[in-house]
């Protein structure tokens, strides 16, 4: 993996102003997952979401020069084993045509940064098991996979029928 020329590559916390990029990245990443069904966001949530009067996570962009390439989307967890918080990566995603220069790199390394210097004591994500370059990349950095753990997921009719019981 090459690392990022300098002075091309800068990474920074998004503003509102960046709402469409990081739509778009979003957009992208669903269809490279082949989730793009799934894919219901819209400009005003996001805004609402990143930006609003109650902030439910944080992005990164990455530049190469003045073009955005990439994004990091985060937030915050809790591990009650450590009694710390932790920073959980909802979405890593670098624009395939500058894969390769170390911008997923730069992104994590931001990412590790914040989390120490925020007091977390890890950052975890999750990756699809056919993401094979992912995978081998993640490991490339040192990460663990926690292969003894399966995530559960409630969402639509199933978490309103949960909400709705009266127990």
């Amino acid at each position: 993996m090459a690392s990022a020329a300098p002075g091309l590559l800068s990474i920074r916390p998004a503003t509102e102003n960046d709402t469409q990029v990081i739509l778009r990245f979003i957009e992208k990443l669903a269809e490279y997952e082949k989730l793009s069904h799934e894919m219901v966001a819209t400009e005003p949530a996001l805004r609402e979401s990143l930006f609003g009067n109650r902030v439910y996570a944080e992005v990164l962009l990455a530049h190469w020069g003045a073009e955005p390439v990439g994004f990091a989307l985060y937030f915050y967890n809790y591990s009650t084993f450590l009694a710390q918080p932790g920073i959980y990566l909802e979405d890593l995603f670098v624009d395939p045509g500058h894969r390769g220069k170390g911008i997923g790199k730069a992104l994590l390394v931001k990412l590790a940064r914040i989390a120490t210097e925020r007091g977390c004591g890890r950052v975890e994500w999750a990756v699809l098991d056919w993401n094979q370059p992912s995978i081998s990349f993640y490991r490339s950095l040192g990460a663990v996979a926690k292969d003894e753990w399966t995530v559960y997921r409630l969402t639509g009719d199933a978490l309103k029928r949960l909400a709705a019981d009266e127990h």
